[in-house]
């Protein structure tokens, strides 16, 4: 059995070789797929833009929002003034730590406006413990953490919903730390020890500095 060489003339060469080059750039796979450029016009379109909007009722996942006070702080367009969820030391400890990460550089860690950051030129915030702040409704707090006010930016694109709760619990507390007198004691509890002096209270880039014992304090102490 012999086999025979399938021989191509020299001439339809070029030919072959130009064929097999067409034929490469054929492929059309799902990596190479006719699309628009952002904001590219469209002549489809009667509006002439290639870019659509959603279908009316779209609601991406996870942003249905269905309790409205909760995402809010509002009844219709005023403040409210609740928690929408019980507050426990967990959510006072969160609001804590919240508070001190994206606050105290600004509004200081007792929340009298005495930051790190006003202390380079940045407008100065007011205090917490002033008399319209005190009276403000805890709803107040949490729009103005969501939306902003003045010169404050908004934080609702980076701290949760939840999270703006727990800080604006914690201001509540802060508010009754400053204000509270022996009257507010509940009946049959006593204060355990005296509140801690503070050299320093820190300024959101700073720890808060304990004071040290002064020489009269100390000659009283038990050794």
């Amino acid at each position: 059995m012999t086999v025979r060489a399938f021989l191509i003339p020299k001439r339809a060469l070029p030919a072959l070789l130009a064929l097999v080059a067409i034929t490469a750039g054929c492929r059309i796979d799902m990596h190479i797929q006719p699309y628009y450029r952002t904001m590219a016009k469209s002549d489809f379109f009667g509006d002439e833009r290639s870019a659509r909007l959603p279908v009316e009722g779209t609601v991406a996942r996870g942003d249905l929002h269905e309790d409205a006070y909760f995402y809010t702080g509002k009844i219709g367009s005023n403040p409210g003034g609740f928690m929408p969820f019980p507050v426990t030391a967990e959510v006072l400890d969160r609001g804590r730590e919240r508070f001190n990460i994206n606050c105290t550089p600004c509004h200081g860690r007792v929340g009298d406006g005495g930051g790190f950051i006003p202390t380079r030129g940045f407008k100065r915030p007011p205090s917490y413990h002033i008399e319209r702040l005190r009276k403000a409704p805890i709803g107040y707090f949490f729009d103005v953490m969501t939306n902003g006010y003045g010169v404050m930016p908004e934080y609702g694109t980076q701290v949760a919903p939840r999270d703006r709760w727990c800080i604006a619990a914690y201001i509540r507390a802060l508010q009754l730390s400053q204000n509270a007198t022996s009257a507010d004691v509940p009946t049959g509890q006593k204060v355990p020890s005296a509140p801690p002096q503070f050299r320093d209270i820190g300024n959101g880039a700073t720890l808060p500095q304990i004071a040290l014992p002064t020489a009269a304090a100390a000659e009283g102490e038990p050794k």
